[in-house]
């Protein structure tokens, strides 16, 4: 039986008053010329505004900070200085009435800057600003570029507008641009010690689109993840010469998922046979299995640390390997972008496997829990079996995950019919990523069939076939698609029929052998 492997490594989290010490310590390692945060300001900051004070933990440490506060928009959005909105750093300034969510700062280790920690503290303001149904956030952003290339423009204005059109690019400003953020105006004498700004800084807005001036009642994205971005990728068999060709075409699909902030990116299953292609022969079924066991720990890492450097939650479609109990099994991981594990076996073997491979059906069928939710895995062949569907949707899941690795057509219509089966009667999402291609020196991945797809319920607010998205036939690509959970809730309680709740319970039931 396959094991979750490790707790989260990293979180992100309202500050307390034990990071105290912690906050100021990196305060002192990010503001190496400047006087850092004293520990009144800190504690300013958390009593003001105890909610809005986050911090980044990698392993324990605390690795990143950001200092927000609320302030009205005639404050926000007027010319000002940090200082002065800030109330010299105490956040003294916090206007509990306030309608926008103001950045005082944020503080990222330079020594962890691959793990994304600065997106991660703006996804949180962005997630606070929702949930208190503010019109956006604001802050006075750097442009630290603007002091070395000052001879090349007329004004700093000049340099905005070319930052903007990207003829340049500014360690800061660009930064934010990218992240999604509106440069307002430049703020004349914001942070004098700022030299490289030359004092400047950049009046930036982010603006809630979901804000609506004329409800009372603002609607929340993600208290509970309303909108979840999914990444399918369809994946071309290829023959590595090294273990590293296989990490690094994964990495590739990751970082683009991730760059299209894709909340969740999702590989086929056995896609970790590819590594089986770089032996020096074919290995049989016995030896193969010892070798990609062997792999297992590196996978697990690599993939881990794919996961928290992206900021994504990655489906690593399933991996033959023998447990630690002993068995073989087929195993699905979920890679969460917090630094956490998750090891889900297939529960139905094929009978090709059972032969082939001597896998054996594995035993839990648990959700997994997520940044967006619970959600399920159900490898392949464990989509043709609707109570597995049904057990993970019970648990909570709106999301079901399938990694299939199909050689046929028919074969693979088994599994998209038997989805959008279980799409249609669990009113939830089913999300499916294949292998196409072919690997000659790998025994028993002679051809590959696939049509990834993500797939919904059929009702008036989905797709108007059930199909969200799909990926050309046998075509190595990445398909995306925007899936809204709360249309899922109407579905189920207010759709033209309600698969999910119009279950006679009273007539019939699946009894688990844990009592479920």
């Amino acid at each position: 039986m396959a094991d979750e492997h490790a707790p989260p490594k990293i979180e992100v989290r309202v500050a307390d008053k034990k990071d105290v010490d912690a906050i100021i310590a990196l305060s002192s390692k990010v503001f190496r010329d400047e006087a850092p945060y004293t520990r009144g300001m800190i504690l300013g900051q958390l009593s003001a505004f105890p909610e809005g004070q986050f911090v980044v933990a990698y392993e324990g440490e605390i690795v990143g900070y950001a200092a927000t506060m609320m302030l009205k928009e005639r404050k926000a959005l007027a010319q000002h200085s940090w200082a002065e909105v800030t109330g010299g750093g105490y956040a003294a300034m916090h206007d509990r009435k306030g309608d926008w969510l103001y950045g005082m700062e944020v503080c990222v280790d330079p020594d962890k800057r691959r793990l994304r920690i600065g997106k991660r503290l703006y996804d949180a303001r962005r997630r606070l600003a929702q949930d208190l149904h503010l019109k956006g956030i604001a802050f006075g952003g750097r442009m630290p570029g603007w002091k070395r290339n000052a001879k090349k423009f007329d004004s700093p204005e000049d340099y905005l507008e070319a930052v903007k059109r990207s003829e340049i690019r500014d360690p800061v400003a660009s930064f934010h641009l990218k992240a999604g953020f509106e440069p307002l105006r430049l703020l004349k004498n914001y942070y004098p010690a700022d030299t490289a700004s030359g004092g400047y800084g950049i009046l930036m807005v982010w603006r809630n689109p979901y804000y609506d001036p004329q409800r009372e009642e603002q609607p929340v994205n993600r208290g509970n993840p309303d909108v979840v971005r999914i990444a399918t990728v369809q994946m071309q068999a290829r023959t590595i010469e090294k273990p590293d060709d296989f990490y690094k075409a994964v990495e590739y699909f990751v970082e683009v998922s991730s760059e299209y902030d894709a909340d969740f990116v999702v590989f086929p299953e056995l896609f970790t046979l590819m590594l089986l292609s770089c032996e020096p022969e074919e290995l049989k079924p016995d030896a193969a299995i010892r070798r990609l066991t062997e792999h297992t720990p590196e996978f697990v890492e690599r993939l881990t640390q794919m996961a928290i450097r992206r900021n994504i939650n990655i489906i690593g479609g399933s991996h033959a390997t023998e447990t630690d109990d002993g068995d073989i099994q087929n195993v699905g991981y979920a890679f969460l972008r917090d630094g956490s594990v998750h090891a889900r076996e297939k529960i139905h073997p094929t009978p090709n496997e059972r032969t082939y491979w001597q896998i054996q059906g594995g035993d839990p069928i648990d959700v997994i829990e997520t940044d967006c939710g619970p959600i399920g895995i159900m490898i392949c062949y464990d989509s043709e079996f609707p109570e597995i569907g049904r057990r993970l949707c019970d648990q909570g899941a709106r999301i079901l995950f399938v990694p299939f690795n199909t050689d046929t057509r028919h074969g693979y219509l088994r599994v998209r019919y038997c989805c959008q089966a279980r799409a249609i009667e669990n009113q939830c999402y089913v999300v499916t990523s294949g292998m196409t291609g072919n690997l000659g020196n790998v025994d028993n991945l002679d051809i590959e069939y696939a049509q990834s797809g993500i797939f919904t319920p059929c009702d008036f607010p989905f797709a108007r076939d059930g199909i969200a998205a799909e990926a050309s036939e046998n075509v190595e690509m990445v398909t995306v698609a925007d899936l809204n959970l709360a249309t899922l809730a109407w579905a189920r309680y207010e759709g033209s029929v309600r698969n999910f709740r119009d279950r006679r319970l009273d007539l019939y039931r699946t009894t688990w052998s844990d009592g479920g």
